[in-house]
């Protein structure tokens, strides 16, 4: 059975977990690791430290169909749906900036969910807080290393963390991307987003009209959420 390691338990890391697994035809022992305390990379939920059952998104506040991606996945919304993963966004977000065709979704549960869902879809042995290090060509086989524990040996390793930590592993690795490979990776920016999340009380009121505001006139915050009231959970 050949041995299969997916690097980064975010979305993109937890969908194809779970493609392997649905579209391969031989069996494969999937594991995923993360160097994180828990599964959700961009799309993270938090708890609250006094109450596990409150919670508030501090990655994507909401999931966007275009019309381009109604044609090419409808398939994977229509299952989140039916699992009420996902459902309709009906709450107000002012300042939202909606395109003829767009249908905005939430996650009740947080969005973390959705990684979640898929995780364990795929069936995958998940472990967080391993922080790959490097990877080696050894016998046809692909050893990776990790901080804090003994190299293993996988017949297949999918990396999905973002770019510059593929950038800045040791080994064979790095032999092995091009130099074309390697300036267009590193052509490749991300903007730094920071997130804050606050708990009330329960039967706390915020007395707003809006679920969500977008927040032009300030260059710090983008983006107010009451999760509470955006997920319509009462």
């Amino acid at each position: 059975m050949a041995r299969v390691l997916i690097v980064g338990a975010g979305l993109t890391g937890s969908l194809c977990a779970a493609l392997l697994k649905k579209e391969t035809a031989r069996p494969l022992h999937l594991v995923v690791w993360d160097k994180a305390g828990d599964s959700g990379g961009r799309m993270t939920t938090a708890n609250s430290p006094h109450n596990p059952q409150s919670t508030v998104d501090l990655g994507a506040q909401y999931i966007t169909r275009t019309p381009h991606y109604a044609k090419k996945h409808q398939s994977f919304y229509d299952e989140l749906l039916v699992h009420g993963i996902l459902k309709p966004l009906t709450s107000p977000i002012e300042g939202m900036v909606m395109k003829e065709g767009d249908c905005n979704f939430v996650a009740p549960q947080g969005v973390s969910s959705i990684i979640k869902h898929y995780l364990k879809e795929s069936g995958a042995d998940i472990y967080f807080r391993q922080c790959v290090t490097q990877i080696n060509l050894r016998d046809d086989k692909w050893e990776v290393f990790e901080e804090a524990g003994s190299p293993e040996q996988f017949d297949i390793v999918v990396l999905t963390m973002p770019i510059p930590e593929i950038l800045h592993l040791q080994g064979d690795i790095t032999n092995l991307i091009s130099e074309c490979q390697r300036q267009e990776l590193e052509s490749v920016s991300y903007s730094s987003r920071y997130a804050l999340g606050l708990f009330y009380e329960a039967g706390v009121k915020i007395d707003v009209p809006w679920a969500g505001q977008y927040i032009t006139s300030n260059p710090c915050i983008r983006f107010i959420s009451i999760d509470n009231k955006k997920r319509n959970i009462g």
